[in-house]
């Protein structure tokens, strides 16, 4: 589906007061303002507030899973691969904070609900679910359901990260991605052949 130039624009300027400074201060008028449009043009292409910031979720969903996995080559080992994936999403939840929190914890009557929207391949979910099934396949991991061994092995590093971002980690942000990275090898003992 096409998108004109204008919906753009002003899609755009969403994200960016989104990224910056949270949902919360997304407003119509402020996105219109930021676009260079009057707020009914804002209105004319996305006809509500959550309308427009469902979009940018859609989009920003789409835009991780393309930039998700491209830190290690295909060639590397299952371990390897899995460990780039936790990278990529730290990258991106402590580089883009708002977003992040937008994206994963704040409620939205359009969020992904687990199992039923999980199923399909979510992105960026689905880049897990698929390597998850690709370690039980290569008896890196045991044989279990690919989705809540999936849930199992993300649900504890993003609790940390919610911990981190809420300030309740005392840790330099080095030091705070060896806790994601130690706590994440934990839980992947539990689940490995």
């Amino acid at each position: 589906m096409s998108v004109s130039p204008t919906a753009e624009k002003i899609a755009e300027a969403a994200r960016s007061i989104l990224v910056n400074e949270g949902a919360g201060a997304v407003t119509m008028r402020r996105v219109a303002v930021l676009a260079g449009v009057s707020p009914m043009a804002a209105y004319k292409h996305f006809p509500s507030r959550q309308a427009l910031l469902d979009a940018v979720a859609e989009r920003a969903f789409g835009e991780l899973a393309g930039g998700w996995g491209v830190r290690v080559p295909s060639g590397g080992s299952w371990e390897e691969r899995a460990f780039g994936l936790l990278e990529d999403f730290l990258d991106f939840a402590l580089g883009q904070p708002h977003l992040y929190t937008f994206l994963m914890t704040d409620r939205r009557e359009r969020a992904r609900r687990f199992p039923e929207d999980f199923a399909g391949g979510a992105p960026p979910f689905g880049l897990l679910v698929t390597l998850a099934e690709e370690g039980m396949r290569e008896k890196v991991l045991r044989q279990d359901d690919p989705l809540e061994v999936t849930l199992a092995l993300t649900a504890s590093v993003q609790g940390l990260v919610q911990l981190y971002l809420g300030g309740r980690i005392s840790l330099e942000e080095d030091g705070f991605r060896e806790l994601c990275r130690r706590t994440a090898r934990r839980v992947l003992d539990g689940v490995r052949k």
